[in-house]
């Protein structure tokens, strides 16, 4: 039997309302106060997608396993797809427990999230998920990226960036980084490090190039990097084809590194250091179109 994993978001009202019973955001919603205004109407377009994926799974009589929060960890070894339904945000906590398994996006509530990586939703789902059941559905293999501290392997499914600062946002993050011969030291607010198919986000904003979505090479992006009068840095902007890495060595007694958003965090101590890499596992994903 055919098996998928469907992985869902947790809307705000989910969280905030109906778990936590949050006092304070159940008179916001009931002011209607603008910072909230649009929660009711993304949870019932989330829960109506959620149910037209289901009903489509449902009719082809597959066998469903259902995980309510992208950020705990399932095993998909022995699915033949894997279904996120939400926004980029919930396919990329995903994507960090699907090895070779097809994954496929569908965003719930177009109108509220961002879905660059959702190829599905409510409007055709009922012909895109039958075709990525079938293997009938086009696809892109996405490469990863790898991240090593100390020896150590800490993720080798980085689909978008890291990104490396100082424990403390206010305060100056210290490093050395090393790609090829070049070596420089740097103070900076921290750096973007990522891959092709995550160069249209933070890459992008702070200064990066946007890269073909089908490229194997990693980005370094430095953000607001201070030099002193006179001094001057060639590794604020690189883009390492493989098999160069991005090495970079912490000067700083508390420092830590975000893997694709802010939930998989990696603390680093002083003198530690990190490669970033080209991934041995890349992701193939459902739907979406060259860039």
């Amino acid at each position: 039997m055919t098996r998928v994993v469907v992985v869902a978001k947790r809307t705000n009202i989910a969280r905030f309302v109906e778990d936590a019973h949050d006092p304070r955001v159940q008179l916001l919603l009931e002011q209607h106060d603008p910072v909230v205004q649009r929660w009711p109407r993304a949870h019932a377009e989330h829960q109506r997608t959620m149910d037209e994926v289901m009903r489509v799974l449902d009719a082809d009589g597959v066998h469903v396993a259902v995980i309510e929060n992208p950020h705990v960890a399932f095993d998909a070894t022995d699915a033949d797809l894997v279904i996120t339904i939400g926004g980029d945000g919930t396919l990329l906590a995903a994507s960090h427990d699907v090895g070779s398994v097809p994954i496929l996006g569908v965003n719930s509530a177009p109108r509220s999230s961002v879905g660059f990586y959702c190829a599905g939703h409510a409007g055709n789902v009922a012909s895109l998920v039958p075709a990525a059941l079938a293997g009938r559905a086009r696809s892109v293999r996405l490469e990863r990226m790898q991240v090593i501290v100390d020896g150590r392997v800490r993720s080798r499914r980085v689909l978008n960036e890291a990104l490396y600062c100082h424990a403390s946002p206010a305060a100056t993050s210290r490093y050395i980084v090393r790609v090829g011969r070049r070596r420089e030291e740097h103070r900076s607010s921290g750096f973007w490090v990522g891959t092709a198919a995550g160069s249209t986000a933070a890459q992008r904003s702070a200064g990066g190039r946007v890269l073909p979505l089908t490229s194997r090479a990693l980005q370094l992006v430095v953000r607001e990097p201070y030099a002193a009068p006179g001094e001057r840095f060639e590794l604020l902007r690189a883009v390492v084809d493989p098999p160069g890495r991005i090495v970079v060595k912490s000067k700083m007694l508390e420092a830590c590194m975000f893997l694709d958003g802010p939930y998989k965090r990696v603390d680093l101590a002083l003198g530690e250091q990190t490669v970033f890499s080209l991934s041995p596992e890349p992701l193939t994903v459902i739907g979406l179109g060259r860039r």
